[in-house]
């Protein structure tokens, strides 16, 4: 049976994108028409222009990750926007972190920029179906000052993450491992900082049987976690970690038949570079766990693209870099597509960059030796074009230019390509105060997570733990008072009552020896007296 349609994209995205591939796996065939975007007589998008063609991307291939990569001033930023545009079209939710700042303007119409404009003309667009337009945004902002707040919890982040962002050795890992087994067997829920404080507060006061069971339990390691705390606490912490936590299927959902495009606020997050990276991982672990497998779907049903992508690996360990490798690995089974957005290939880890099938790369500069190896390693990713010399071209690239490669309908890549970037549709730069203020209102999720709330936690179960231990400990003190106090008047009554004896023996004892006395005193005075007997 084949079946053509219109995708009408509901509220839930992701149960009408699951009930799609069932059809699909079930032997239906269909074939989905996106919002009206600049498209091949195929149906996929240009993402470019040689000068003689345009280049496109297969959508269904576009979950197989991805590299944005250039210097600064480049216009990795301008080809972000375009292809966050492509995706919302296409029915993808759509993830975009904003290093910068300058993504916000996306949900107003494009057309601002004479340099777009130029191209519009230039490249004969608007016959391909290009048109001035906004796409439904969503703003996000972990501290909630730019967007609805997107909060974590101590439990959700787990003890490998949050190690990273306390910044803690090998030995005070080994003790926070400890308090989050501790929470877990006692039924203690971690929720925000004051949770974790009380919890390490109570390892600390129990480390005796604690360290029994678990394994020591240092007061010096436990003061190093609680400083460390308190300096996360000063970044914002306290704003970051609590409830209600971020649910990310809230990510995946449409306006119409667009994708949403949910923008991370990130430019004050990336101050705290390990508590950016772990947000992300934390994004991603998320999704890994909780969506179902796929396979390939016609498209994915959630891209990120991940701005300054070398602070998620800035000294990351070795046991975090391979969960993050595999989660990479196999997320793409669940329909989504990662992208990478970096100044150079080379901050990418060699395990993450040959799982990036798709390369958008604008020009690297090369001042220096180990410049000159970066842009060899760059030009080495690519699948050679016998018309291009590599090296040369990434060099040469010019502003809103790059190399293109994306994977084929074998899952191959292409051959590389030189490519004027094509411009956004939507209008590039960041919005004003009072737009941003209207749009963060008018976000649905708004009312969902902008209120804290402090529901009941590890924190009030263990001051409640230890009231009721004072308590206990109270009426243990009382009853040994008691019991000395009734020891002491039994005591008191034994005495009086020995007193007495001893009195009452004493008189009876000075009685008997006083007529003795007497008789014995006559008996030996009348002697010596002479006294007679009467016969």
């Amino acid at each position: 049976m084949h079946e053509c349609r219109r995708l009408l994209i509901a509220d839930n995205l992701i149960d009408l994108w699951i009930n799609d591939l069932l059809r699909v796996a079930g032997g239906v065939t269909r074939c989905v028409s996106v919002v009206l975007h600049m498209l091949t007589n195929d149906g996929v998008p240009y993402v470019g222009w040689t000068g003689e063609r345009f280049v496109s991307f297969l959508p269904e291939k576009m979950n197989r990750h991805g590299l944005i990569a250039g210097a600064t001033g480049t216009g990795k930023t301008v080809t972000c926007q375009m292809l966050a545009e492509i995706f919302s079209d296409l029915g993808s939710s759509v993830f975009l972190v904003d290093a910068k700042g300058d993504l916000t303007g996306m949900g107003q119409r494009g057309g601002n920029k004479s340099s777009v404009t130029k191209r519009v003309d230039q490249y004969g667009l608007r016959s391909e179906g290009y048109e001035e337009k906004g796409y439904p945004v969503r703003l996000w902002d972990p501290f909630g000052e730019q967007g609805t707040p997107m909060r974590m919890t101590i439990s959700g982040i787990g003890p490998m993450l949050l190690e990273r962002i306390l910044e803690l050795n090998d030995v005070q890992s080994g003790l926070l491992e400890i308090a989050f087994r501790v929470a877990d067997d006692n039924g203690l829920l971690l929720y925000d900082l004051k949770d974790l404080q009380a919890m390490l507060h109570y390892l600390s006061e129990h480390r005796q049987e604690i360290s029994a069971t678990y394994g020591n339990v240092s007061t010096a390691s436990v003061g190093a976690i609680q400083r460390s705390l308190l300096r996360l606490e000063r970044q914002g912490g306290d704003r970051i970690f609590g409830m209600p936590d971020f649910d990310p299927k809230d990510l995946l959902t449409a306006e119409g038949r667009q994708g949403v495009i949910n923008i991370l606020e990130a430019k004050e997050l990336m101050k705290s570079p390990r508590l950016y990276s772990s947000l992300l991982v934390w994004l991603l672990s998320s999704f890994y766990d909780n969506l179902p497998e796929v396979g390939d779907p016609d498209y994915p049903a959630l891209v990120f693209f991940f701005d300054e992508a070398h602070l998620l690996f800035d000294d990351i360990n070795k046991p975090l870099l391979e969960k993050l490798t595999q989660v990479i690995k196999l997320i793409r089974s669940k329909g989504v597509g990662i992208y990478f957005i970096s100044q150079s290939p080379s901050d990418i880890p060699d395990e993450v960059l040959g799982q990036l099938g798709n390369k958008v790369v604008h020009a690297l500069r090369a001042y220096t030796p180990s410049d000159m190896k970066r842009v060899k390693a760059a030009a080495d990713t690519f699948r050679p074009n016998p018309a291009l010399d590599m090296m040369e071209t990434i060099q040469g690239l010019g502003t809103g230019e790059a190399v293109v490669s994306f994977l084929d309908d074998h899952g191959a890549p292409s051959i590389s390509e030189r490519v004027s970037v094509l411009p956004p549709q939507s209008y590039i730069g960041p919005l004003t105060d009072e737009g941003r203020e209207t749009l963060i209102r008018q976000s649905p999720l708004e009312r969902v997570y902008r209120e804290s709330i402090d529901p009941r936690s590890a924190y009030e179960d263990l001051a409640d733990r230890e009231e009721q231990g004072r308590l206990e400990e109270q009426q243990r003190a009382e009853a040994e008072r008691r019991a000395k106090e009734t020891k002491a008047s039994a005591k008191s009554h034994q005495d009086d009552f020995s007193d007495l004896l001893g009195g009452i023996l004493k008189s009876a004892t000075r009685a008997m020896g006083s007529s003795a006395g007497r008789e014995i005193t006559r008996s030996i005075l009348g002697t010596l007296l002479g006294g007679k007997r009467r016969r």
